[in-house]
């Protein structure tokens, strides 16, 4: 089955049956609509041959009416078609959207590791926008616009055969023409999504580390690359304009061609007596709104592909594999100890280049295991297993002896915090960041959690307090005050389970002796893995694990390790030195 009929069907199953009481009433509403507009041609023919010659003031006024009452129900029923599609189409782009965006959560970490975040954003607003031309009055029109082409092509046939089947001719001629356009423009749409995503992806990135590129003064380096992106999309846009460009010209041609043929004949007619005056003029108005639903709909057609292509997107991510699927991962977490095991465990994210080799060791509830080794090693690797964040090539890594490839992802995570090397805070205000972990925490909790990581430590010196906005990504911050917010939210969260991947990397010596008094509090009692490039804050660590090129080459605490002589010993002496 083609990629357009897939496209197509899903499209309609999920937008338009669901609706189908809305679109049905917008289809009535059109009909109404077209059947008033037809009401002119009719009248004409009756003014002319009728009217006029027998100066009848009487059946003037009737027309008059006739005509005024159906120019109104033509402006009442566009009215509602707008109020009743075009608004409904409108809501159903922001019910997308929020559905695209609940899916994009449901997926895993290796997906956004493969994906720049500005290209999905693009997914969620832009690619759905297409489906207001399925639900609005785009799909409507289309059906509408059949419907009125094919009740004026029976009134031609009616007033003169003969002059209908020559415009039939050209108008099935541009008709085909249209769509051999419409399968050539569809991929071009599609591959311009794509392009469109890349360069707001680049242009997110960008701007986001404005500093790093003024640092080394690449703005014109930039610059050059997003007028590369520009001029992909400009190049993509000339390929689809000449598509539709060659059905505009073609039906300039062949429906003028079609005009010109009518006035011939239909003067022949006329002057032989076959005609009369006013049914020439009221086959040319009729003519009129033959014609003029067929060139509406290749616009509207032009719409639908586009939409379609944008739709084809957003239904590639919605058949994706979900993170936590119910059937793979059936287990429900109620309480937790923390044991956690590693058994036997390899990992790879690429096939055939594995980066971690057989782990194995235990971590006990409420103990502290220390990953230390060269850039590269496999520690982060090591502690997003233990995070779920990332599921074993092969082994097994279990929680209280279940396996957590099994385990449904919600109910462990709600035992997880994590401090990441990375820290990420939203725009806002410090309290908004620390409640992220928990938005329904008391102001008692809050505190505590403010104290514990020393947040008020420089809050307080602060205008607003923890009221204080710090700008995108924290910017307004230090480093160390970004990290202990970090913390603080941590502490808030009150896991079984704490994952510090550099937790302390960006503090100066100040902030990393606030760090490490809230951290002790922040690990006791709790499993915890910690990720340290600086070994004076691990010593006091329950096992520190050496690890070097994905395999485990040494374990014990700090003192047995020093002891050994290795390598744990060779990068504690190299750090005291420093």
């Amino acid at each position: 089955m083609s990629n357009k009929r897939v496209s197509f069907k899903w499209a309609f199953n999920e937008f338009i049956w669901p609706r189908r009481i809305i679109i049905f009433g917008g289809l009535i509403l059109i009909i109404i609509r077209s059947l008033a507009g037809l009401v002119v041609p009719y009248a004409s023919k009756s003014l002319i041959d009728d009217i006029i010659p027998s100066k009848d003031m009487a059946s003037l006024k009737t027309l008059l009416i006739f005509v005024c009452s159906a120019i109104l129900i033509q402006a009442i029923t566009s009215f509602s078609l707008t109020r009743l599609l075009s608004v409904e189409a409108q809501h159903l782009i922001s019910l997308l959207r929020a559905k695209v965006q609940r899916k994009l959560m449901t997926l895993p970490i290796r997906f956004f590791d493969n994906n720049k975040s500005g290209a999905l954003v693009s997914r969620v607003m832009s690619d759905v926008e297409g489906v207001r031309n399925l639900v609005g009055t785009g799909f409507v029109q289309l059906i509408g616009g059949t419907i009125t082409a094919i009740v004026s092509l029976v009134i031609l046939i009616n007033i003169n055969a003969m002059m209908t089947l020559f415009v039939l001719v050209p108008v099935v001629t541009f008709a085909l023409i249209a769509l051999k356009a419409f399968g050539y423009i569809r991929p071009i749409f599609r591959e311009r999504g794509k392009i469109k995503a890349d360069v707001t992806g680049r242009l997110t990135e960008t701007l986001n580390g404005i500093r790093v590129i003024k640092g080394f003064n690449a703005e014109e380096q930039e610059s050059q690359t997003f007028e590369e992106g520009v001029n992909r999309i400009f190049q993509n846009v000339k390929k689809s304009l000449t598509a539709t460009a060659l059905i505009t010209s073609s039906s300039t041609f062949l429906l003028g061609l079609a005009s010109a043929g009518i006035m011939g004949i239909g003067g022949y007619f006329m002057m032989q007596g076959d005609m009369t005056y006013g049914e020439f003029v009221s086959f040319t108005l009729f003519l009129g709104f033959m014609i003029a639903p067929i060139v509406q709909m290749s616009n509207i057609g032009s719409q639908l592909t586009e939409a379609l292509a944008g739709l084809d997107r957003t239904q590639e991510l919605m058949i994706m594999d979900e993170e936590d699927n119910g059937l793979d991962r059936p287990e429900l977490l109620n309480g937790i100890s923390g044991n956690i095991e590693f058994n036997d465990v390899s990992f790879s994210y690429e096939e055939d280049k594995e980066v971690l080799h057989h782990i194995n060791f235990k971590a006990p509830a409420g103990s502290v295991t220390a990953l230390v080794g060269s850039s590269g090693s496999g520690k982060s690797t090591i502690a997003g297993l233990a995070a779920t964040f990332l599921n074993p090539s092969s082994g097994r890594v279990t929680i209280d002896d279940v396996d957590l490839s099994k385990v449904n992802l919600s109910s462990y995570r709600r035992n997880l915090g994590v401090v990441l090397q990375d820290d990420f805070l939203y725009e806002g205000t410090i309290r908004e960041n620390i409640l992220f972990a928990r938005p329904d925490a008391s102001e008692e909790e809050l505190q505590h959690a403010v104290k514990g990581a020393y947040v008020h430590e420089f809050t307080d010196r602060f205008d607003e307090g923890l009221n204080t906005i710090i700008g995108e990504r924290g910017v307004k911050l230090s480093g160390g005050q970004r990290q202990r917010i970090s913390i603080a939210r941590a502490l808030l969260a009150n896991p079984k389970i704490i994952i510090l991947d550099e937790a302390t990397s960006n503090l100066d010596t100040e902030s990393e002796s606030y760090i490490q008094k809230s951290l002790s509090v922040l690990m006791k009692n709790r499993t915890t893995f910690v990720i340290a490039h600086r070994l004076s804050t691990i010593q006091q660590a329950d096992q520190i694990l050496v690890i070097e090129e994905g395999e485990i080459v040494e374990r014990g605490n700090h003192d047995s390790l020093l002891a050994e002589e290795g390598r744990y010993h060779d990068l504690y002496t190299y750090q005291s030195r420093i």
